[in-house]
């Protein structure tokens, strides 16, 4: 298995620090509102590398925390007139039902920054007495340029750097004694959260929550931590700075980003008005939708978000949730048989399907190659089930691309749908019709249901439908 590795700009064969093993760190949302899309794609493309390790055998502890004090979360609970910690739990807990949505699976851990305090305060503690960080007047800053190794991540000369705009970064910028050093610990303003330590009541900076909070629930190593690529300078680089010095080990063995998010080939922002949460998108179209579009681009190539392109997506989600349809509908009238010797030679040859698959993922996790395999399957398992096929051999097709598209995170079992009385009473009437031999009236129904969104398909086995 291939991974690109930003730390080495090339892709490398995955080889766990422990075999069976894999050590995963996320960076996750800062809670003051409602997920974005641009968070979406990182939950999702991590998501899927997780499912993909876990389909291959390996024990994943997964860890992705919520940075729950932050500038923003501070503003919007002043805006609101509540406190910052009211405002950090209701957004968790919308995130994790848009999570829940897109078919996210829950993380290993989800540590909240607020509840590791103890942990950082200590981490910091030991970088001031290994000289890479110094306190001036309640602050507590990193030596940047002790740190030999820093840029190594970005790929960026030191004295090119300059340190990472953020709103975390605090006054007195003239106390430090370079203007690469970064913020490790801040005072406390008027009115904000705060925590006791040895330079101030105050609170920690972003970048050492991470470095904490991985170090405690994955060990001073990992095998892999991941995030957008927004994040490799200052934050990720910052982290390899902050653990690397502190634990004497290298941090992270594999680092990888996933690419930038556009909408309607324009950067995201609020000035432009283009600005899309998870929990809009979910009005207008199903989540699984949102995953299968984020799916169709490999993760480090930009992606552009749009309204034909979410249609276009929905269309081939649906093209898969169909072919599944189609063999649980074989299944409920095919006989208890065994396969046919005919059919046992057509399912040996999925085995193609599986592997394409598996090439696709195994190289950099390229989930656009692996969806044209699934694509592939379905075209196969269509052509090759029928009102004839033997139920073992259903059961296997239908097994196989529900265990594929597991792996994606895609669900292939509709989601149960309840047809209003009226609309039922139409179909039975139809169904009366027909059988009168009525077929005026018969058709006047299905014309009358297309119009309610329901499309009906006549079969030998009895009649099917679907909403449009």
């Amino acid at each position: 298995m291939k991974l690109y590795n930003t730390l080495s700009k090339r892709k490398e064969e995955f080889t766990p620090l422990e075999e069976g093993k894999v050590r995963m760190y996320v960076c996750g949302p800062t809670v003051y509102n409602f997920i974005h899309i641009g968070n979406a794609r990182p939950m999702i493309v991590f998501d899927t590398v997780r499912r993909y390790f876990e389909y291959k055998g390996y024990d994943v502890n997964y860890v992705s925390n919520f940075t729950d004090v932050d500038d923003k979360i501070i503003k919007k609970a002043i805006e609101e007139g509540v406190t910052s910690d009211e405002i950090s739990k209701r957004y968790i807990a919308e995130c994790k039902k848009d999570m829940e949505g897109m078919n996210v699976k829950p993380a290993t851990t989800h540590p909240l920054a607020t509840e590791e305090i103890s942990g950082m305060i200590e981490m910091i503690s030991a970088l001031i007495e290994k000289g890479y960080a110094y306190e001036k007047n309640g602050t507590v800053y990193f030596r940047t340029r002790k740190f030999s190794d820093y840029g190594k991540l970005s790929h960026k000369n030191l004295d090119d750097l300059r340190s990472g705009e953020r709103s975390l970064l605090v006054t007195g910028e003239d106390e430090k004694e370079d203007p690469l050093d970064f913020v490790l610990w801040k005072p406390k303003k008027e009115g904000e959260p705060s925590w006791e330590s040895p330079w101030s009541d105050g609170r920690p900076g972003w970048h050492i929550e991470c470095s904490e909070m991985s170090k405690k629930y994955l060990g001073e190593q990992i095998d892999i931590h991941a995030g957008g690529e927004d994040l490799v300078f200052p934050h990720h680089e910052n982290e390899i700075a902050q653990s690397e010095a502190s634990n004497g080990k290298e941090f992270a063995k594999y680092w990888m980003h996933n690419a930038f998010l556009n909408i309607d080939n324009r950067k995201m922002s609020k000035s432009l008005g283009n600005f899309r949460t998870v929990r809009e998108i979910s009005e207008q179209f199903d989540l699984q939708v949102l995953r299968f579009f984020m799916l169709s681009a490999h993760y480090r190539s930009p992606l552009n978000f749009s309204a034909d392109l979410m249609e276009a997506s929905k269309s081939g989600l649906e093209r898969i949730v169909n072919a599944a349809d189609h063999l649980r509908f074989l299944m409920g009238n095919a006989k208890a048989e065994k396969m046919s010797d005919e059919e046992a030679a057509a399912y040996a040859k999925t085995e193609e399907y599986v592997k394409a698959f598996e090439t696709a993922m195994e190289d950099d996790f390229n989930t656009a190659d692996a969806v044209a395999a699934v694509f592939d399957l379905v075209k196969y398992s269509n052509t090759t089930s029928n009102e004839g096929s033997s139920k073992e051999y259903l059961e296997k097709l239908l097994a196989l691309l529900t265990k594929l598209t597991d792996v994606l995170g895609l669900t292939v079992e509709r989601k149960e749908e309840m047809l209003d009385a009226e609309i039922e009473k139409l179909i039975e009437e139809r169904q009366a019709a027909r059988k009168a031999k009525d077929f005026a009236r018969a058709d006047a129904i299905r014309d009358e249901l297309l119009e309610k969104g329901i499309v009906l398909k006549d079969t030998r086995e009895g009649v099917q439908w679907k909403r449009a």
